[in-house]
């Protein structure tokens, strides 16, 4: 776990791009369709959150840059629900044309899955902690 002071860097600038290209892509589809960008999608609460992610995608950004521990723990937030609501929205297409939906959605996938598997020990990177299993024995005094 020690490389991960010197992974931490390029770690949180690799959040900060993919949440950046996140809210590029909602500002687009924002731009484009109007507050009905997401009618096609078929739950209120999706639609809701796809609308907000282009205010909370930036909010990442913004935390990641000025809190750095705040900004990934509100990172992993926003990917659990952009995924879940991703996954939700389209399972029907999912289901009935995989190899159509599944290649469009495979950068969201992998982000989100290098956010939520990263983000545990990038925060513990960054507040300086080490965990207990790489810290070394202790001896007793003799």
């Amino acid at each position: 776990m020690r490389w991960w002071g010197s992974a931490a860097g390029w770690c949180r600038a690799v959040y900060v791009a993919g949440f950046a290209e996140g809210t590029a892509a909602h500002v687009v589809d924002l731009v484009r369709g109007g507050l009905d960008a997401y009618e096609s999608f078929p739950y209120a609460p999706v639609r809701a959150l796809f609308l907000a992610l282009v205010v909370l995608d930036p909010l990442v950004v913004l935390l990641l840059l000025r809190a750095p521990v705040a900004g990934v723990a509100a990172g992993a937030l926003v990917m659990t629900l952009d995924l879940a609501a991703n996954l939700t929205a389209n399972a029907a297409d999912i289901a009935a044309t995989p190899a159509r939906t599944l290649p469009g959605m495979t950068p969201l996938l992998l982000f989100g899955a290098f956010v939520l598997a990263t983000a545990r020990p990038l925060t513990r990177s960054l507040r300086g902690r080490t965990p207990a299993r790489a810290l070394p024995e202790a001896k007793p005094a003799p």
